[in-house]
């Protein structure tokens, strides 16, 4: 709804002497249906050899981190300072839609929505933004309206923290049992979907399962499609985490045939800190409950299933940008990009017998994320000295994760803006350390 001045509040206004103040306002409402200009980026019009020059990174290190949150290229990062600066200026008038023009939160939620529909092939009405995928497949968890005391739910060891805290709310809030198993290592296709078959025979009372993608503590890719198929032969629900998938890897949400699916936009999409999506296939919106503080919501508008409140609206009014930045590389020129960094450096140290990699050599079953152990590398202890080493004797920025039954592991993930300068440092790095931990 335009915003429409009350008679009381133009007549307050003009014996303050305030008509050229108001006919600014007018002005810039009128201009504000496009208030940021954002250039266009074509599909495929950047080669990966010229991305490290699209890439504004901080000198000195060799970040191989970017698993975390992606660096936002320079045209992202661009738009996301312009568009902070038009929702300050323009505050709530913008937020609460009472901007003439088209431009308000309503419009910039819907585009962005589109966006990543566009990108991941679904429609916008079955895509909410969140906060992080976090928030996200939170929300799908704790929200499922299929459990029923005694009714049993799985997750694994290379799940993501927040989410098998999510699987075990699930245990004194709703009455679930709780039943966790360990992701075989060395893993292959082959026994990974023996893991699965075996926990869902073992488990005839399971009614949901939460698989993960691509795993944030190994890098290990699972055969997502033909465990949510074994899942649904069962009767079984399947949430899949993929927040390190879309944009890293080439596939759209069909090619996983899963219902529900959760995934941080500022990952591989580069888009703006505090931003997440979640996906509902639409015949199944009403099995996910509205969360908490909508209650009066359109149970139809899958929005509601997210939290409301503030947002990171700049970031929310990005994501279009940062979408079409991800088709000018391309997906499948993004992924093959990423998985050459990692092979340079993982193909580099094969010959290094204190150097375990922790993912099959299966293309299918990696990513550019892959961990290591070094020989003798037991105790969490050890990963922190690993990890410290690298960072203070060879300036290479790694990060070492636990929570793996074989035990802790560094973490190497290179980011699109990587080179091979900074994998070369990695390769030198370990074949002087390799027996450090002996």
């Amino acid at each position: 709804m335009p915003f429409t001045p009350s008679r009381r509040l133009v007549l307050k206004s003009a014996a303050a002497g305030a008509p050229a103040l108001l006919a600014a306002a007018q002005t810039a409402a009128a201009s504000s249906a496009d208030p940021v200009a954002v250039p266009q980026l074509k599909p495929n019009s950047i080669p990966v050899d010229d991305l490290p020059g699209h890439f504004d990174v901080e000198p000195g290190t060799h970040n191989l981190e970017n698993g975390y949150w992606g660096i936002m290229p320079r045209v992202v990062a661009k738009a996301y300072v312009e568009h902070s600066l038009y929702v300050n200026r323009a505050n709530s008038i913008w937020a609460r839609n009472a901007l003439p023009g088209g431009a308000c939160l309503a419009a910039g939620g819907r585009d962005a929505r589109a966006a990543i529909a566009r990108q991941v092939g679904c429609l916008p009405e079955e895509i909410a933004i969140a906060r992080s995928g976090a928030e996200a497949l939170a929300a799908l968890i704790t929200q499922y309206k299929g459990l029923k005391p005694g009714d049993a739910v799985i997750h694994c060891d290379l799940d993501y923290d927040d989410m098998i805290a999510s699987m075990a709310w699930l245990g004194p809030h709703r009455g679930a049992q709780v039943v966790s198993f360990a992701m075989p290592e060395p893993a292959t296709t082959a026994n990974i979907l023996a893991a699965y078959h075996d926990v869902l025979t073992n488990t005839p009372n399971a009614k949901l399962l939460l698989v993960t993608q691509i795993s944030n503590r190994t890098g290990l890719v699972t055969p997502v499609k033909e465990i949510v198929a074994m899942a649904r032969e069962r009767g079984v629900d399947t949430i899949v985490d993929a927040a390190h998938g879309i944009a890293c890897l080439d596939f759209m949400l069909d090619d996983l045939g899963a219902d529900f699916v959760g995934w941080s936009v500022h990952k591989w999409t580069a888009a703006p800190l505090g931003t997440g999506a979640l996906y509902i296939r639409k015949n199944r919106l009403a099995d996910i409950d509205v969360t908490n503080d909508l209650r009066d919501a359109d149970p139809g508008d899958i929005t509601a299933r997210i939290l409301a409140g503030t947002v990171n609206f700049a970031g929310l009014l990005t994501i279009p940008t940062a979408v079409d930045f991800h088709f000018a590389v391309g997906a499948a020129a993004k992924e093959k990009h990423l998985r050459g960094l990692r092979d340079r450096w993982v193909d580099a140290v094969r010959d290094l017998p204190d150097v375990e990699i922790c993912v099959p050599d299966d293309p299918a079953r990696y990513c550019t994320i892959t961990s290591f152990r070094l020989k003798g590398m037991k105790t969490d202890e050890d990963a922190r000295r690993v990890q410290h080493t690298l960072f203070e004797k060879h300036k290479i920025h790694t990060v070492w994760r636990n929570g793996v039954a074989k035990g802790p592991v560094i973490r190497v993930t290179p980011g699109l803006y990587s080179t091979h300068a900074d994998i070369d440092a990695l390769v030198g790095a370990l074949r002087a350390e390799q027996a450090m931990c002996l």
